[in-house]
């Protein structure tokens, strides 16, 4: 009797732990992502759940219209469209990493990426706007 009072103390305990775990646990995915930022440069970078987003950038000065997908802690973004030509080493898709520091701020580790007026802005602290 003692033994399963216990086993029922221990089962709880661990219940408790794993339920306060998954509470605190930093969103990953497009629920981490969307929203609307601002990054030090004055870029404001409005990403959609649905895998979509729009960025308004000062420097370069750019319109980039573009898809995302995201899992886990990864994003790969491609641009789709742009105020003006697409730079050549902008074409293709760039890796990041992302992590959510505190709900007000997205960080960004370039995994791999050639464009470097994306990198420039991208790899800057994020604020949610």
């Amino acid at each position: 009797m003692k033994l399963q009072h216990s086993l029922r103390i221990i089962f709880a305990g661990a219940l408790i732990a794993l339920i306060g775990a998954c509470a605190t646990m930093t969103p990953s995915g497009p629920a981490a992502l969307a929203g609307t930022w601002t990054n030090s440069l004055g870029a404001v970078w409005t990403i959609n759940a649905d895998g979509t987003f729009h960025v308004m950038a000062t420097k370069p000065k750019a319109e980039i219209w573009g898809t995302y997908t995201a899992t886990g802690n990864t994003i790969t973004v491609q641009e789709t469209r742009r105020s003006g030509a697409i730079p050549k080493s902008c074409r293709g898709p760039g890796v990041y990493k992302f992590s959510r520091p505190n709900p007000n701020t997205l960080t960004f580790v370039s995994v791999s990426d050639v464009c470097k007026p994306r990198i420039q802005n991208v790899t800057q602290p994020w604020t949610k706007k």
